[in-house]
């Protein structure tokens, strides 16, 4: 079974953009939420799976913080499948110690084993050591429902 490219794209819509999904259940259908909140992005050394969460694989750095974006328009912009970082996303400065980043993991929580909602890998393994400060320019962090 395959969802229907309007239904990702009201899912998506919902869960990023914080916009109702009209007509599911009632007409008013699935609503927003009254306060947007935001997603918090992590770097991982290894695909955390599907049974994954926040924490699986995390990667840590002197510095290293997972990284807040807001559930709107303003951190996030869909087309049709696919969503993308609207801004750039722009994680800690490492002071210290080292790490390879191979993943990225969109989730729930700022800290601790949180909802790993989606996640993916990066077109490049990176290297991060004294000095160094991991981001993502706007639109190159992606994912599509399929």
């Amino acid at each position: 079974m395959s969802m229907t490219n309007a239904a990702e794209q009201a899912f998506l819509d919902l869960l990023f953009l914080n916009v109702d999904w009209a007509n599911i259940g009632d007409a008013a259908g699935l609503q927003n939420s009254a306060t947007a909140g935001s997603f918090y992005i992590s770097l991982h050394s290894a695909d955390p799976g599907e049974a994954g969460n926040q924490s699986t694989n995390e990667i840590s750095y002197t510095g290293y913080a997972r990284v807040a974006v807001n559930r709107t328009a303003g951190g996030w912009t869909r087309t049709v499948s696919t969503i993308a970082n609207t801004a750039l996303v722009q994680f800690g400065q490492c002071t210290g110690g080292t790490a390879t980043a191979t993943n990225f993991g969109i989730g729930t929580d700022s800290t601790g084993a949180g909802n790993l909602l989606l996640k993916g890998a990066l077109n490049a393994s990176l290297s991060i050591s004294n000095g160094i400060q991991p981001q993502f320019a706007a639109g190159a962090m992606t994912a599509t429902v399929d």
